[in-house]
């Protein structure tokens, strides 16, 4: 009888309950696939073929401000043609050589869940899971238990995937690291914005929100 019990890993974090997988089949690592197989309580996110679990439930006031910035989205988009979601919804990412191709399951191993996103190609919604490919526009709210390892990580993920506009809000100092795709296909400085001054788009053109609105609780 051909043996088939598996070898199992044991993820965990600081501040998290240890969480047990089975070992990739895949030489690439975890993939989409197999993401789809796991029932975990935690929230996980697939970043190049590695499990990262996501920060306890946010703050009341991520929470609010996650919201604020929806409300001013929604109802800027309100008939258009992009559409924004908010966590948790899937965004299969494929890297820079495969942006345009359709990739089998097994065959994508990065797959996070932004807490507000915006997409502007239908194509990308059609198959109603969750998003294949990347979106326009990435808001990302920081809590106390993001590390500057997850934050670098998914800075070089939304370049290398193109996404054009990527927003980092900073709660706690009440500011909005604004990050835009140029040429290059690279994100340069951040236009940063603070209290008392208004954030501006380049995605959603024509859209300006004051910023003591975004962190209004």
């Amino acid at each position: 009888m051909a043996n088939t019990s598996k070898n199992y890993l044991t993820i965990q974090r600081e501040d998290f309950s240890e969480i047990k997988v089975a070992e990739p089949e895949s030489p690439l690592g975890f993939t989409y696939a197999d993401y789809l197989t796991w029932n975990f309580k935690e929230r996980i996110e697939l970043i190049r073929g590695k499990i990262f679990k996501m920060c306890p439930t946010p703050t009341l006031v991520h929470q609010q401000i996650s919201a604020n910035i929806e409300r001013k989205f929604f109802n800027f988009l309100d008939g258009r043609l992009c559409k924004c979601y908010n966590a948790p919804v899937d965004v299969r990412l494929k890297g820079k050589p495969f942006r345009k191709r359709k990739l089998r399951d097994d065959e994508i191993t990065t797959v996070v869940q932004p807490d507000i996103i915006v997409v502007c190609d239908a194509d990308k919604l059609k198959d109603n899971r969750s998003v294949d490919g990347a979106p326009d526009m990435v808001v990302e709210i920081l809590s106390p238990g993001n590390t500057k390892t997850e934050t670098k990580y998914k800075f070089d993920l939304y370049e290398e995937n193109g996404v054009l506009e990527y927003w980092v809000v900073y709660p706690e100092y009440q500011q909005i690291y604004v990050y835009l795709l140029n040429e290059n296909e690279e994100y340069g400085k951040p236009v940063i914005y603070e209290a008392n001054e208004e954030i501006l788009s380049t995605v959603l053109k024509g859209l300006s929100i004051p910023m003591d609105e975004i962190f209004k609780l």
